[in-house]
C-alpha cells in the first residue's frame, strides 16, 4: 500500500484529498495541515519554502511517505522546483491554477482567476500565463484578482465573511473585464476556493463555469504512482495532523468530506514561521 502525504497550509487541500481518495482508494493518505501559520498566500516566498521543506521533511522522516501532494498554489509557486531536488526520490506533485482547462472551455476568451496574492505574483504563475497567451490561436484575457482574506474566512467556516468576499473579488472580476457578461469562465486558483462552490456558482449563475484542478491533481497522482486503475482495498481513514488547532481540522474533514477520525498536532519540532 502506498502512502501519499498530502500538505496545504490549511484546510484547502481536503478538496484534493477528497480527489484523491475517489482516485486511489487502496493507497494510505497523511495529511497535513499548517493552520498555524495559514493563509500562505499573504506570506513571503521565503517563508513559504521554508515551511514546505520543513513539512515534506518530517512527512518523509515521521510518517513514510512514498510521494508527495503539494495541494497548495502558493506552496507549488514558491517552493516545488527546490523540493523535488530535495527529494529526487520521492514523486512530488503539485497545483496549479486552471488556466489550460478554463481556455478550452471559455467561449469569450475573457477567463477571472481567483487567486492568492502569493499566487498571482510569482513567476510560476506569470509562465504559466504568458505561455498560454502565445501559444493560443485567439487572443485570451486573464482577469487576475487577489482574493485577501477568503482563505482565511474557509479556515475559520466565516459564512458571512465567505458571501461578502467573493461578492467583492466576483464583482472585481466582471468590473476589469469590462461588461457583464464577458467573463464566461472563472479558476478557482486555490484548492480552499472549491469549499466556497456553493456561493460562487450563485453569485456567477449559469453561464459562467468555474474551474478547480482536484481531479486532475488526483489522476497525475496516480499516473506517477504507475497505478493503472483503481485498486480495490478496504477505505483507510487518512491521518490528519495540524500545526493549529487539532478541532477545527477535524470539524473541516467532517463537515466536507464526511471523515470520522479526529486530527492530531503535527510533529512539535517544526521551526516556527518567520515573521
Amino acid at each position: 500500500m502506498k502512502t501519499i502525504g498530502v500538505f496545504d497550509s490549511g484546510v484547502g487541500g481536503l478538496s484534493v484529498l477528497q480527489a484523491l481518495l475517489a482516485e486511489l482508494p487502496g493507497a494510505r493518505f497523511v495529511y497535513a495541515a499548517d493552520s498555524a501559520h495559514a493563509p500562505y498566500g499573504e506570506r513571503t516566498a521565503q517563508d513559504v519554502s521554508e515551511r514546505t521543506h520543513r513539512i515534506a521533511e518530517v512527512l518523509r522522516a515521521q510518517h513514510g511517505i512514498d510521494a508527495l501532494v503539494v495541494a497548495c498554489n502558493t506552496a507549488t509557486a514558491h517552493a516545488i522546483d527546490p523540493l523535488r531536488l530535495q527529494f529526487p526520490d520521492m514523486p512530488i506533485v503539485g497545483v496549479e491554477p486552471a488556466l489550460k482547462p478554463a481556455a478550452a472551455l471559455s467561449r469569450t476568451g475573457h477567463i477571472g482567476v481567483l487567486a492568492t496574492r502569493g499566487t498571482l505574483g510569482s513567476a510560476r504563475f506569470a509562465r504559466l500565463r504568458d505561455q498560454l497567451m502565445r501559444a493560443s490561436p485567439r487572443p485570451l484575457q486573464f482577469h487576475c484578482q487577489p482574493c485577501d482574506g477568503l482563505a482565511a474566512a474557509i479556515e475559520r467556516h466565516d459564512q458571512p465573511a465567505i458571501q461578502s468576499l467573493c461578492e467583492l473579488y466576483v464583482k472585481e472580476v466582471t468590473h476589469m473585464a469590462g461588461s457583464p457578461n464577458a467573463v464566461d469562465t472563472i479558476v478557482l486558483g486555490c484548492t480552499h476556493y472549491p469549499f466556497a462552490l456553493h456561493t460562487l456558482s450563485q453569485l456567477c449563475g449559469p453561464d459562467v463555469s468555474l474551474v478547480d484542478t482536484g481531479v486532475a491533481v488526483a489522476r497525475r497522482t496516480r499516473d506517477v504512482l504507475g497505478v493503472q486503475a483503481p485498486e480495490a482495498s478496504s477505505f483507510a481513514e487518512p491521518l490528519l495532523l495540524t500545526t493549529g488547532d487539532p478541532v477545527a481540522l477535524t470539524q473541516a474533514a467532517h463537515r466536507w468530506l464526511g471523515l470520522k477520525g479526529e486530527a492530531q498536532r503535527l510533529a512539535t519540532e517544526l521551526r516556527p514561521a518567520v515573521n
